[in-house]
C-alpha cells in the first residue's frame, strides 16, 4: 500500500501533522498502537509560543474549544526572591495568548478524530515491527488479527514518544543529558489551588519544584519535581494511590500551601519518573522524519514538551508542502527543528542551574544572580511567552546569571 505519508504514533504531534497534510490533499496513513487513549502523567500545558504553533496550524480553536482550559495568569515564587504579583500572560506576551492546558487523553482523541475527519486513515491497535529507510521507506505492522502488513510512502514520520523506537530503526543517533530532575505528578480533584492560573514554586537550596495546573471540570494536575544526580533519593519511588500523603508532603515543603491538599481527591494515575533530556541532532535521514519526544524530549519540570511538539509539525508541514523535493524538506525541517530545540534546551538548563540545582556551585551563581533579578525582573528569560524565540546567547546568559 502506498502513502504519501506514514505517520507512526496517533499523539499530539503525529495527529497534528496527519491532520494538517491531510487537509492539504496529501494520502496519509497513521499507526496508533493504542486502540484507547489512558491516562499516564504527561505533558498538558501549551506554553504561550505553543498556543501560538497551535493557532499557526489552525488547530488552536479546536483544541480551545473542545479539550481546553485557559489560563493567563502565571503565578511564579522562588524562595529567595520577593513574590511578584502573577503575570497576566494575555497582556505581557509577545503573542498576547494564555497558556492552554488539557486533559491529555481527551486532547489525543479529539486530535486523532480530527486527522480522520481531515481524511486521513487511522488505524487503531497494529504493532509496527519495524521500519526500513530509503528511496521508498516502508513500515511493516502486525495488525488486529494477526497479520503481518507492509506500507510505503513517500516519508515516514516517526511520532512515537521519547522512547522511540523508530529512531532506532531508521538508525539514528540518541544523546542524553546526565540524570538531574525526577518529576511525578498526579491528577487531583478538590484540590485548593487558584484555579485562575498556573502555580509555579521553587526551592532552589532544597532544589525542588511544586506546579500545578487547573483543568477542566475542576481537575488539577500537580507536579512535584527534585534535583537527583543520581543519588536513590526515596522519592524516586512516588507512585500509586498511597503515595498522595508524600505527594503532598514533599510539594508542601517545596513551598505549596499546605491547605490546597486538605481536601485533595486522587483521580488519576500518581507516578514519577526521570526527566532527563534526550535528542537526536538532525532528525531527518533517508526518508524518516522524528517529531516530538521523538526526535528531543525536554526536560519535563519546564514543561516545554508539547510547544516543542507542535513547532515541529509546523516546521516539517511548511517544509513538505512548499517543496517537492521530500528529501530537501526534510533536510530543512531538520535543520529548523535543531535550532528550536538547542534554544530551549539551553535555556531550561540556566534556568534548572539557578533555581532547583541544590549543589554549591549553584548557589553561589544564585549569591550573585538572584538580588540583581529581584531588583530587575526583565533579566528572567521569558520561556514561558517566547520560548525558543528569547534571546539565548552568551549576552542573555550573562545577564541571566549576574555576570554584566
Amino acid at each position: 500500500m502506498r502513502y504519501d505519508l506514514i505517520v507512526v504514533g496517533g499523539g499530539i504531534a503525529g495527529a497534528a501533522l496527519a491532520q494538517t497534510l491531510a487537509t492539504a490533499g496529501a494520502k496519509v496513513l497513521v499507526l496508533e498502537r493504542e486502540t484507547t487513549f489512558r491516562d499516564r502523567v504527561r505533558g498538558e500545558q501549551l506554553h504561550c509560543w505553543g498556543a501560538a504553533e497551535a493557532r499557526l496550524l489552525g488547530l488552536h480553536e479546536l483544541l480551545r474549544t473542545e479539550v481546553g482550559y485557559e489560563v493567563r495568569l502565571w503565578s511564579s515564587r522562588v524562595a529567595g526572591i520577593p513574590a511578584a504579583a502573577p503575570r497576566d500572560l494575555v497582556e505581557t506576551s509577545s503573542h498576547r495568548l494564555p497558556v492552554l492546558n488539557f486533559h491529555h487523553p481527551e486532547m489525543q482523541t479529539v486530535m486523532l478524530h480530527a486527522a480522520e475527519a481531515a481524511g486521513a486513515e487511522v488505524l487503531r491497535g497494529p504493532v509496527v515491527l519495524g521500519v526500513t529507510p530509503g528511496e521508498r521507506p516502508t513500515v511493516r505492522a502486525r495488525v488486529p488479527g494477526g497479520e503481518e502488513q507492509d506500507y510505503e510512502a513517500r516519508l515516514i514520520v516517526g511520532a512515537d514518544g521519547r522512547n522511540s523506537a523508530c529512531r532506532g530503526w531508521a538508525g539514528f543517533e540518541v544523546r542524553r543529558d546526565p540524570e538531574r530532575m525526577i518529576v511525578a505528578g498526579a491528577l487531583i480533584h478538590g484540590f485548593g489551588a487558584p484555579a485562575d492560573r498556573i502555580s509555579s514554586i521553587m526551592d532552589p537550596a532544597g532544589g525542588c519544584l511544586s506546579f500545578n495546573a487547573p483543568l477542566s471540570d475542576g481537575r488539577f494536575r500537580s507536579y512535584f519535581a527534585w534535583f537527583d544526580a543520581g543519588n536513590g533519593d526515596g522519592r524516586r519511588r512516588t507512585a500509586g494511590p498511597r503515595s498522595l500523603e508524600a505527594f503532598a508532603e514533599s510539594s508542601i515543603a517545596a513551598g505549596a500551601p499546605s491547605d490546597w491538599f486538605a481536601s485533595a481527591e486522587l483521580i488519576g494515575p500518581l507516578a514519577s519518573f526521570e526527566g532527563t533530556d534526550n535528542w537526536v541532532p538532525h532528525p531527518y535521514r533517508n526518508g524518516v522524519a522524528l517529531i516530538g519526544d521523538a526526535a528531543a524530549s525536554n526536560d519535563p519540570s519546564f514543561g516545554a514538551g508539547l510547544s516543542l511538539a507542535l513547532g515541529d509539525v509546523r516546521s516539517l508541514r511548511d517544509q513538505l508542502l512548499a517543496n517537492g523535493d521530500w528529501e530537501a524538506a526534510g533536510h530543512e525541517y531538520a535543520a529548523e527543528h535543531d535550532r528550536r530545540y538547542e534554544a530551549v534546551h539551553r535555556i531550561t538548563d540556566w534556568i534548572r542551574t539557578l533555581f532547583l540545582d541544590p549543589r554549591p556551585e549553584a548557589a553561589a551563581i544564585r549569591t550573585r544572580a538572584l538580588p540583581r533579578i529581584a531588583a530587575d525582573p526583565s533579566r528572567r528569560v521569558d520561556y514561558v511567552g517566547l520560548g525558543p524565540l528569547a534571546p539565548s546567547d552568551d549576552a542573555a546568559r550573562r545577564r541571566f546569571f549576574g555576570e554584566d
